[in-house]
């Protein structure tokens, strides 16, 4: 009764948000005269963004139904879904690409948000712990935020094709291996599940001690199991490790400064590049603190049980080499590190439950620090924001309770593995189109094709 009441409380707030943001947006559009398709509104910079105005209709239900879908999916994925939004927000509503890049980090902000929300009233699957495990954000995050600002700049210097390709090529690489890994899970569940099946053996007479033990320890493990279970949701506030949550503030606060800064500096001057560097001391500080303390088992990559307290030299290096490139390419093709550090979580050994909320939690910062740097540069609509956020935010509620519900019943977490497959190879197919399509016009018109300055934007 109890979770009825609470899951109708939630949704009831979410009908009144989704109202307030339907009434601000109608409001909006009168004010702002906006009620043709094809409009195109001036913004900051030299660019022109095509920004089509907020009135109900084909365009807006088709493009609703995709973002919500992908939110769903790419929230219980851990990857935000930015590859199925851009195609939505560019094809279906008609944002021009740098528009649909700056609202979908809006889109994948809300559902991040939601998720990150979801889940931090439940516990690790198999140990006493929250589902997210913060050690591992600790480790990961600095260096994925320091990534996106290299990929960024990478993205300015990098001709078109060459990024359409990387994107091709990764994102079929990544969810191949994510179904791949899949299957394996898949397989094993299916092993566990028959063991779990098999009746209990009956003791034969004769038998030493530590054979008699054995059904007791059985027992005791059942118990513990029911004990888990019971335990699977728990006051938010006891899921929130308050130091390592305050270090993630802190780089995310100090680098999105750095960005602000960036942003109202003229490019290549000897202080923007000061600047740009100051990030490098400050991401590596916070993870070589993380990183010292896990090499001296001070701290754990606890959501990998005992193996999570013996990391070596290598094993931290990897860690962190896996943030960093997850950065670089989320920058780089404007999407979020979700797309790279969910296998890369699955490959390191990491439950797919925590792995998909770790990844998550982690893209909340990257994500928001790009909505914040997008609405200093005016680069998205406000009420379009606001409607398209609130539907991710609702997307992302119903499509974690339903995954958890079908793994509860199913007991198989390899859905989350097969679900994030399939939205990265969706993401593959939608801008590895849209890339080559671009290529195609390009060549076509005997346009440039070669490196760009990176003091020119």
């Amino acid at each position: 009764m109890a979770a009825k009441e609470c899951c109708r409380h939630h949704m009831g707030l979410v009908l009144i948000l989704c109202a307030f943001v339907l009434i601000g947006c109608d409001v909006a559009e009168c004010l702002n005269g906006s009620g043709d398709h094809n409009a195109t509104t001036p913004a900051a910079g030299n660019h022109d963004h095509v920004w089509p105005g907020l009135k109900f209709g084909w365009r807006i239900a088709v493009g609703s139904i995709v973002g919500f879908l992908g939110a769903a999916f790419g929230s219980v994925g851990g990857v935000g879904g930015g590859g199925i939004f851009v195609p939505m927000l560019t094809l279906i509503i008609g944002f021009d690409a740098k528009s649909s890049t700056a609202l979908s980090k809006c889109m994948i902000t809300g559902a991040s948000v939601a998720t990150v929300y979801y889940n931090l009233k439940r516990r690790h699957p198999s140990l006493d712990l929250p589902i997210i495990d913060y050690d591992l954000a600790l480790l990961i995050q600095p260096m994925l935020v320091l990534g996106i600002s290299i990929g960024v700049g990478l993205n300015v210097l990098f001709a078109y094709w060459m990024i359409t390709i990387l994107l091709i090529v990764l994102f079929l690489i990544t969810s191949t291996r994510a179904f791949l890994t899949g299957i394996e899970t898949w397989k094993k569940e299916t092993i566990n599940k028959k063991e779990a099946a098999k009746p209990p053996q009956p003791q034969r007479a004769g038998i030493d001690d530590a054979e008699g033990s054995l059904p007791e320890d059985v027992t005791n493990a059942a118990q513990l199991e029911i004990k888990d279970h019971k335990r699977q949701k728990v006051p938010f506030l006891e899921n929130v490790h308050w130091k390592e949550f305050g270090l993630l503030c802190g780089v995310w606060i100090s680098i999105l400064s750095i960005q602000i800064a960036k942003s109202y500096t003229t490019r290549c001057l000897v202080f923007y590049w000061l600047l740009d560097l100051s990030q490098f001391p400050i991401a590596g500080i916070v993870t070589a603190y993380e990183a010292v303390g896990l090499y001296k088992g001070q701290k754990a990559i606890t959501s990998k049980g005992d193996a999570g307290r013996e990391l070596n030299m290598y094993q931290l290096v990897l860690y962190c080499t896996s943030g960093l490139v997850a950065g670089i390419v989320g920058g780089l093709l404007g999407l979020g590190g979700g797309f790279i550090m969910g296998p890369v979580f699955l490959e390191l050994g990491i439950p797919p439950q925590v792995s998909s909320a770790t990844a998550t939690f982690v893209m909340v910062f990257s994500s928001s620090m790009s909505v914040i740097e997008y609405y200093l540069l005016k680069r998205f609509p406000i009420p379009y924001a606001l409607y398209l956020t609130a539907v991710t935010t609702v997307a992302a509620l119903v499509g974690q309770h339903i995954v958890r519900k079908a793994i509860d019943i199913l007991g198989r977490a390899s859905l989350i593995i097969f679900i994030l497959a399939l939205t990265i190879f969706t993401s593959a197919i939608f801008l590895g189109g849209i890339g080559l399509s671009k290529m195609v016009e390009k060549i076509q018109h005997k346009e440039y094709m070669g490196f760009e300055s990176m003091c020119h934007m």
